[in-house]
């Protein structure tokens, strides 16, 4: 029992696999739906007419032969009635012969063959007692009480019946009773049953033929479908086939055109709108080939006096203290814009590398926890200069990754420049995170801020969300940018979020192996509500202090924090230059 329940439930999920591959198949065909839309409503609307005209026939014939049965049985009535009258029989049995005759007599109509019933009408109390006649005995049973007292009751009625065959089957038929009077016997009442056995064979035989028409019209409409719908979604394939080799970068595939009709209008005018594509993309590759090898050679071209500049330039700073004050002002202002010269032909210089699809990745296994603590201990005379306080969350387990350590720190040394020109003065927090397929990093500052639209575009090329904002840290407005290329390159993600008011977050992804795809992040981008320091709602402008909640004096401090349940605090003393002297406790 347990076995055939197991064969039926294997039976029943065959079924069922192969009604859902039906399915899917019906919804990704367009040919395959209208077919059976067609065929479907053409079922419908073919049922709905052989019905109405089966209706229609079934009711005519009847209502022919009817009439004409009526109009036969009174005429043999009367002329049953006109021969009993004229009869001289006067005894029982010169009656009953006479009765057996008539009815004998009428069994032949009109109309064809018929059985005739001659029964004594109820109430009858003559001087002759006569019985019933019959031309089939076995039928009497047919005649109803309803019809024989309706019969009583004077008129000509009639009744359906089924008369029973040998076979065991039945046919439809028709009783017809009307009253007679026979001499010295009383009232009788003369039945006759007609066989509508003919005119159900011609309507069966017309329904036959409405079958094998209806047949006939589905498989040609399905055939005429299939047809045009074929001439209608082939070059539509072919079309999307088509479009699918251009999408993969064949730009010279091309449909074949047949004839003059519409479809093949419509493959030249595809292949027109291809061969309009393929030289405008050719014309961008060029114009963009141009402009890459445009900006490397300008850059490299810059190199040079680049070179002798800062030569002078390094010069005139170092004999800036004998110079008058405007001069020595000029004199370092000098140095400053050089520095930002020569950081944006690097950056250019490194965005055309990723355009040119020349960047490579020199991957080794690091922790990542050692590339961000050395990431922050750059940034923390930045930080000192800016007034802002670095906290650092570094997890007990290591973060290792096979990364670029050199782009990776770049990555977070523009995020953490960004956060901290953006923070106003407020703290700027730097979170590590790692899980078994990826480690990431979060630089969350509360200053500012920037809007959903405004961080959809914080990764553009130069772009700024307030132009009238200056960049005292001498950014080149390609540091984020160039950030998103690394973390691509890494197969990584870097993504940013922000609101007006309460700072900005930006979260770096990256796989912990080459390969791995990734489906999520260790660490969540949108800081948690209670996790956010206590701000005013609304915009602020950027000169607007941010309370903090027990911020710390400003003295050139950083903490990290290798485990939230028991934080570490570590100092990171800063030397007269403003760089780290020593770091203590540091994880």
């Amino acid at each position: 029992m347990a076995r055939l329940t197991a064969w039926a439930r294997l039976g029943r999920a065959r079924w069922g696999r192969r009604a859902r591959g039906l399915a899917r198949r019906w919804r990704s065909s367009l040919q395959l739906q209208v077919l059976t839309s067609t065929l479907a409503i053409g079922l419908v609307a073919l049922a709905v007419i052989g019905a109405y005209v089966s209706e229609r026939t079934s009711a005519g014939l009847f209502e022919d032969r009817l009439g004409q049965v009526l109009e036969e049985s009174a005429r043999s009535t009367q002329q049953v009635q006109d021969q009993l009258s004229a009869s001289p029989a006067s005894t029982s049995p010169e009656v009953a012969l006479l009765l057996e005759d008539v009815t004998t007599q009428q069994r032949n109509g009109g109309s064809g063959e018929r059985d005739v019933f001659l029964l004594r009408a109820p109430g009858q109390n003559a001087s002759i007692a006569v019985g019933a006649t019959a031309t089939d005995s076995t039928l009497v049973a047919l005649v109803s009480r309803d019809l024989k007292q309706a019969v009583a009751d004077g008129g000509q009625h009639w009744q359906s019946v089924g008369i029973p065959t040998a076979a065991g089957s039945t046919h439809p038929g028709i009783v017809v009773g009307q009253q007679v009077d026979v001499p010295l016997a009383g009232t009788y009442q003369m039945f006759f049953l007609y066989s509508l056995q003919p005119e159900q064979e011609r309507l069966d035989f017309l329904l036959g033929t409405l079958a094998l028409a209806a047949v006939a019209v589905v498989a040609l409409l399905g055939a005429m479908t299939w047809s045009v719908t074929r001439r209608t979604v082939d070059p539509v394939r072919r079309a999307a086939h088509v479009a699918e080799r251009l999408a993969d970068g064949h730009l010279s595939e091309r449909m074949v055109v047949h004839g003059r009709d519409e479809m093949a209008t419509l493959a030249r005018t595809f292949n027109e709108m291809a061969e309009s594509l393929q030289d405008q993309i050719h014309r961008m590759e060029e114009l963009s080939t141009l402009q890459r090898r445009f900006v490397s050679d300008v850059s490299h071209e810059l190199r040079t006096p680049l070179t002798t500049i800062r030569m002078a330039g390094e010069l005139i700073h170092g004999a800036r203290d004998d110079f008058e004050p405007s001069v020595k002002r000029s004199a370092e202002l000098l140095a400053t814009q050089l520095d930002r010269f020569e950081d944006l032909l690097a950056d250019l210089l490194e965005i055309s590398r990723f355009d040119a699809g020349a960047a490579v990745l020199d991957a080794e296994g690091r922790d990542l926890r050692d590339i961000v603590v050395q990431a922050v201990d750059n940034a923390v005379p930045l930080a000192v200069q800016r007034g802002s306080w670095l906290r650092v969350d570094l997890p007990d387990t290591r973060a290792d990754a096979d990364v670029d350590p050199r782009r990776v720190e770049r990555i977070l040394r523009n995020l953490l420049v960004n956060g901290i020109e953006h923070a106003d003065g407020s703290a700027v927090e730097v979170t590590v995170g790692v899980d078994a397929s990826a480690v990431a990093v979060t630089v969350r500052d509360h200053g500012v801020g920037m809007t959903a639209q405004e961080a959809e575009h914080v990764f553009d090329r130069f772009w700024r969300a307030d132009p009238a904002r200056a960049r005292t840290t001498g950014g080149t407005g390609l540091g984020l940018a160039i950030s998103l290329e690394d973390a691509h390159l890494h197969g990584g993600t870097l993504e940013a979020w922000g609101r007006p008011g309460h700072g900005a977050c930006f979260r770096l992804t990256l796989p912990r192996r080459a390969g791995i795809r990734l489906t999520g992040s260790p660490l969540p981008l949108q800081p948690e509500p209670e996790a956010s320091p206590a701000v005013e709602a609304g915009p602020r402008r950027s000169t607007d202090p941010v309370a903090l909640p027990e911020l710390p004096p400003m003295t050139g401090e950083i903490a990290i924090v290798s485990n939230p349940t028991d934080p570490v605090r570590t100092d990171v003393r800063l030397d007269d230059a403003g760089v780290p002297a020593d770091v203590r406790g540091a994880s």
